[in-house]
């Protein structure tokens, strides 16, 4: 595990790419929450009775601890720039051979899976971090003296990871299966938005809500609407925090089911 761990690491570190979208992403995580970070404190700081009665009525979303949660909510939009990086590294095994070549030098196949698998670690502790880091500066950006709970919701750290690494195993899984980049991108943004968001709403209004069992919406919904937004409709808001536990269930089982397909596929596969 250790060389394999190197040796995708030395891989990551030599290709721009991977440095490239990993800027961007940590440019467009405080990016979308400081965008509505400001347009909340445009609404909540103006000199009139309204502005004061919402800002009663919202609170702040960006101090602790329901930051944790709206920073989660807002990067969790973003999800599908880190994917770019994920359908790049799997299809550039296939476009240089490399994946032939590391059989040829000892690997099994299953090492092979497991490199890339790694990657995806790597890149979901990666991104992570940089939400971990957004929460802790915008938490104590709004850091007031009646402040007393900072980690009661940093919960959504690790609901956070877990929804990271769900949809970029999905990434993974269309790569992995169509081999080519740009027609696994294509296919996966696409797929992203708007296909999945559109087909759900559908099934949402007209089928008893079935869509909540679509592959992303499994996962997206591990992260419900902060709490602020609840005020448009209390009675959903509950309902969403309640299916947490069984969208967590439903993430975990899914996605080590793309993981089981994706070993099982490779093993079958021919080394073209």
């Amino acid at each position: 595990m250790t060389t394999l761990l190197r040796t995708e690491w030395m891989k990551m570190k030599k290709y721009n790419a991977f440095w490239w979208v990993l800027g961007i992403t940590a440019l467009s995580y405080p990016g979308i929450n400081y965008i509505f970070y400001m347009a909340y404190d445009h609404m909540t700081t103006q000199p009139s009775q309204a502005s004061r009665l919402a800002k009663m009525a919202i609170g702040n979303p960006y101090t602790f601890p329901e930051v944790w949660h709206t920073v989660a909510y807002f990067s969790s939009w973003f999800l599908f720039i880190p994917a770019v990086v994920v359908i790049m590294f799997i299809t550039n095994e296939y476009t240089f051979k490399t994946h032939r070549q590391n059989i040829i030098d000892g690997w099994s196949r299953s090492q092979f899976i497991s490199s890339k698998l790694i990657d995806v670690l790597i890149i979901t502790f990666l991104i992570t971090i940089l939400y971990f880091i957004v929460c802790l500066v915008a938490g104590y950006a709004n850091y007031t003296w009646h402040t007393t709970d900072i980690w009661g919701m940093s919960y959504y750290t690790g609901l956070f990871a877990l929804q990271t690494f769900a949809q970029l195993s999905l990434a993974f899984l269309v790569a992995f299966l169509v081999k080519k980049a740009f027609i696994s991108l294509g296919i996966f943004i696409f797929y992203f938005f708007p296909f999945e968001p559109i087909i759900v709403g559908l099934l949402k209004k007209y089928a008893n809500d079935i869509g909540r069992f679509m592959p992303l919406e499994i996962s997206d919904r591990i992260i419900p609407w902060p709490a602020f937004l609840a005020k448009l409709d209390q009675e959903s808001y509950d309902k969403s925090l309640a299916a947490i536990p069984e969208h967590v269930i439903l993430t975990v089982i899914l996605t080590v089911i793309i993981w089981a397909l994706c070993y099982w596929i490779n093993n079958k596969r021919d080394l073209k």
